[in-house]
């Protein structure tokens, strides 16, 4: 009996086993877990995968592992590698989701006990850096190279590529290959920002906290992409985690920021990002070392009265609706500003009085964007999206000039004629310049892509966009205007004579002299812009990869209203051709050499055109686009040994670049006018070699060398961008951006785990000047009122005043000094042994080279006595002190 009932035990556990065998096929369900380092984005082999009744999984060459999971409820996976720290991912019901493949980023362990780790390989974002087309900073880059000085910025990381031209610790708007600065245009996520920029253009919105990755793209890059003929900085905002609760804050010398990221249901997450500045302590400390060294440039920091404040925050969302459909949302919002008021009184015996200058600048800027993702077929992507931004711009500024001088006695034999009497005393008139102006600029878009796969290495895309802008402007400008004598037309000069005494107009030509004439300006516009864009290619990649093309074509029209008038351009036509050829492939010590060939057309919208007025009298198709055509030939070499090589040449031509001009001289009233003929010609290369991420150091070095020269037919060549007005006529000159030479060598050096050293320097041949004269002379001036009548003293005499003036004129082979920028930043990783917490603190100093040597420029004078300035020139407007920053980093 007992043994039956044995057998009857047995047989019923071999079934009830079986049956839960078979169950579990029937209801499992297989998915696959994908691990990574999360800072390489390198799959990591033998990764372990542990269930929580202690099953394993061991991840294959490709970082792999599939996994068994029951099908009806909630599974709880623990991740870990050595060296890195365990990461724990909760897995859905199946029917709550349809992914089968999850990703896993494993982060570094703070102290290994076992055999050090050592890990080699390409940096991240390597798929997005494309020879001929782009290059991509990932956000370890950006952690070394915009995580450092007094404002932390992505373009501190960005101006270090090869094509990007220095421009100067503070601005984020550098020449790229060749470009105006004003031709960089930026994309946050897929929006198109017209202004990201605080403090006038000084730094970018882009705080590297809140930025995963950027890509510059200043080739030939796809049809997908327009806005610009120079260069798109593409930045990619930083993802939530979906399964983990982080936080990272840090306190910098004049920042702090907080990042907060929250799961939402293991299906997406939301990421909270702030930050604030806190200049007040730098300012004071500024002002107290102004007042025991002598320099023109530092003295400028007394007039601070409002210290440089930025306020930010940002909101990044994403969440998975189906494996095949992901919504994201993205926010920003901003604030900055400065106030000053610059006094400057003159009390000695050639001139008594005072000089004052108030500025008060707020800004105000923000954007909501939406995006959804699908994939409703395997061979079809689509993706759609859509935002809203705008920008408040408030500037008020007002100068006070009230001076009393005296004539001296060679300036009185020198001009006979105008019966002065030496030593005489005369009251300048008080030459006040006020500018109010507000800027609101609202705009929205909506864009949809698509992309087929037509199978055998053919995809096919197609994409929309609609942009609208609305400017609404109000511009109030009084000032006074020197006007000289010789370029007046002799009609003006008659109708001068006729009106009252002008003994200024009797002065012999060759004599310098000017007329003071109060002038201005006043707007008050309401423009809309509606810019349409569409585009289709074609991509090719063999199986082997040897040879690849893309095909497109690109067509952006632009209808412009304003206040009754309304115009539109021809639409544009920018076809693109990229062709990749794989030359070697696993060739000795040679992993890969690729060349690559494109050329193409681009078009942008210039922001100059939000002034334009029913009075400027543009008819349908006078407005035009700014144009470039641009070509490039580019060879890239990866060496086993982890270095890579890219060289790359361009010749650039612009048309129909747009630029203003203004009649200064007819009329007391400023009137722009807007002409469409500029012409540029651009040629160069750049190079870099490259150590890609390891162990103990890496880095790159970058050589840029540009040849640029613009034309602008109708506004007199090098008038328009170094000061002069003479010259009027076809003129080709070097632009004021332009720098032959730039040269980046970034390195980061790690001897230990917890300490590591990155450096930059830099050099930069001078930017274009005016060849300026050894003498400083005097001249007359005689003042007008705005009908055009000489202004007469209590004597009713005309009112002439002494002024001094050096000779300048355009010369292409004058230059500023040489820029040789060098920062160190020194990096501590206190261990954390528990894993779950990260901390950096780290000591750095920009402008290092400033010790030694500052860049010189023209020297200044006060035009109403002729002496010159103590302190010289600078030349460029970095301090001439070194800065020295630290910060302190926490994460969760």
């Amino acid at each position: 009996m007992l043994f039956y009932l044995r057998m009857v035990f047995a047989r019923f556990s071999f079934m009830f086993a079986l049956f839960l065998l078979i169950s579990a096929i029937i209801f499992a369900r297989d998915i696959e877990i994908f691990v990574e380092d999360e800072d390489l984005a390198m799959p990591l082999e033998g990764a372990v995968i542990a269930l929580r009744g202690g099953t394993q999984f061991i991840c294959d060459e490709d970082g792999i592992a599939r996994v068994s999971l029951p099908d009806d409820r909630q599974a709880v996976i623990t991740v870990s590698y050595p060296g890195y720290e365990s990461l724990r991912l909760t897995i859905p019901p199946a029917g709550n989701i349809a992914p089968v493949r999850f990703t896993a980023s494993l982060r570094l362990g703070g102290i290994m006990t076992s055999q050090e780790l050592v890990i080699e390989a390409a940096r991240p974002e390597t798929s997005e850096t494309k020879s001929g087309r782009s290059v991509a900073i990932s956000e370890r880059e950006l952690t070394r190279t915009a995580e450092i000085g007094i404002i932390e910025d992505v373009m501190n990381s960005v101006r270090l590529l090869p094509g990007v031209g220095y421009a100067g610790m503070f601005s984020a708007m550098p020449s790229i290959r060749g470009g105006d600065p004003g031709d960089l245009m930026a994309a946050l996520d897929g929006f198109y920002l017209e202004r990201p920029y605080h403090w006038l253009g000084s730094v970018s919105i882009f705080d590297p906290k809140m930025v995963s990755s950027a890509r510059l793209s200043h080739g030939v890059f796809s049809a997908r992409y327009g806005h610009t003929i120079s260069g798109l900085l593409e930045v990619t905002t930083k993802s939530p985690s979906s399964v983990e609760t982080e936080i990272e804050t840090a306190i910098g010398t004049s920042a702090a920021s907080l990042n907060l990221s929250l799961p939402l249901w293991g299906k997406g997450g939301i990421l909270f990002m702030g930050k604030v500045t806190y200049w007040d302590t730098l300012v004071w400390a500024a002002q107290g070392l102004s007042r025991v060294v002598d320099d023109e440039n530092l003295q400028m920091i007394n007039a601070v009265t409002t210290a440089p404040y930025i306020r930010s925050a940002a909101l990044s969302m994403n969440y998975r609706i189906t494996s095949d459909m992901e919504w994201r949302l993205n926010g920003f919002f901003g604030s900055d500003g400065v106030g000053a008021d610059f006094r400057n009184e003159y009390d000695d015996e050639e001139i008594q009085g005072m000089m004052e200058i108030k500025a008060d600048y707020n800004n105000y800027q923000g954007f909501l964007i939406a995006g959804l993702s699908a994939s409703p077929m395997s061979t079809l992507a689509l993706r759609f999206s859509g935002g809203i931004g705008f920008i408040e711009l408030v500037t008020e500024d007002y100068v006070d000039n009230n001076i009393t001088a005296h004539y001296n006695e060679d300036f009185v034999k020198k001009y006979p004629s105008l019966g002065l009497t030496p030593n005489d005393t005369y009251n300048a008139p008080n030459v006040n310049v006020t500018l109010d102006m507000e800027n609101t600029i609202f705009n929205t878009q909506l864009r949809a892509d698509a992309d087929i796969d037509l199978g055998r290495g053919f995809i096919a895309a197609f994409g929309v966009q609609e942009l609208y802008s609305l400017w609404k402007q109000r511009e109030d400008i009084d000032l006074f205007l020197e006007i000289p004598v010789q370029r007046l037309p002799q009609e003006y000069k008659n109708k001068l004579k006729s009106s009252g005494k002008f003994p200024i107009l009797e002065l012999p030509d060759d004599d310098y002299a000017a007329l003071l004439r109060p002038s201005g300006y006043k707007g008050d516009v309401e423009n809309q812009g509606f810019t349409t864009s569409g585009y289709s290619l074609l991509e090719y990649a063999s199986l082997n990869q040897r040879f690849g093309a893309e095909l497109g074509l690109r067509v952006d029209h632009l209808y412009f209203h304003g206040k009754d008038f309304s115009v539109q351009t021809m639409p544009a036509f920018n076809p693109r051709l990229n062709i990749d050829f794989g030359i070697l492939k696993n060739r000795g010590n040679i992993d890969s050499l690729t060349a690559t060939a494109g050329t193409g057309l681009f078009s942008s919208m210039n922001t100059l055109i939000s002034f334009i007025e029913k009075n400027a009298s543009l008819e349908d198709y006078d407005m035009k686009l700014n144009r470039s055509w641009t070509s490039v030939i580019g060879f890239k070499i990866d060496f086993v040994q982890k270095y890579s090589f890219n060289i790359e040449g361009y010749y650039k031509y612009v048309f129909d670049r747009a630029y203003i001009t203004a009649d200064t001289v007819s009329s007391n009233v400023i009137e722009p006018t807007f002409n469409f003929d500029g012409v540029g010609n651009v040629w160069g290369f750049d190079l870099q070699l490259q150590k890609l991420e390891s162990r103990y150091w890496d880095g790159w070095i970058s050589y840029t060398f540009t040849w640029a020269k613009y034309m602008d037919p109708s506004g007199g060549g090098q008038g328009l961008n170094m000061g002069s007005t003479e010259g009027v006529g076809e003129f080709w000159y070097y632009p004021s951006f332009h720098r032959f030479h730039n040269c980046n060598i970034v390195l980061n050096f790690k001897p230990l785990q917890w300490f590591h050293i990155a450096a930059r320097f830099g050099f930069a041949s001078g930017q274009p000047k005016r060849k300026v004269s050894n003498i400083i002379y005097p001249y007359p001036v005689q003042v007008i009122d705005e009908n055009g009548k000489p202004q007469l003293d209590d004597k009713g005499d005309p009112v002439i005043i002494q002024k001094y003036r050096r000779d300048s004129w355009y010369d292409e082979n004058e230059r500023a000094d040489w820029a040789l920028p060098l920062d160190i930043k020194f990096s501590f990783f206190p261990a954390n042994r528990k894993g779950r917490t990260g901390m950096e603190i780290y000591l750095a100093g920009e402008n290092l080279m400033s010790i030694f040597y500052v860049p010189s420029g023209n020297t200044t004078f006060n035009s109403y006595t002729g002496k010159e300035d103590t302190g010289g020139g600078a030349g460029n407007f970095d301090l001439p002190i070194p800065m020295v920053s630290f910060g302190f980093k926490w994460r969760y």
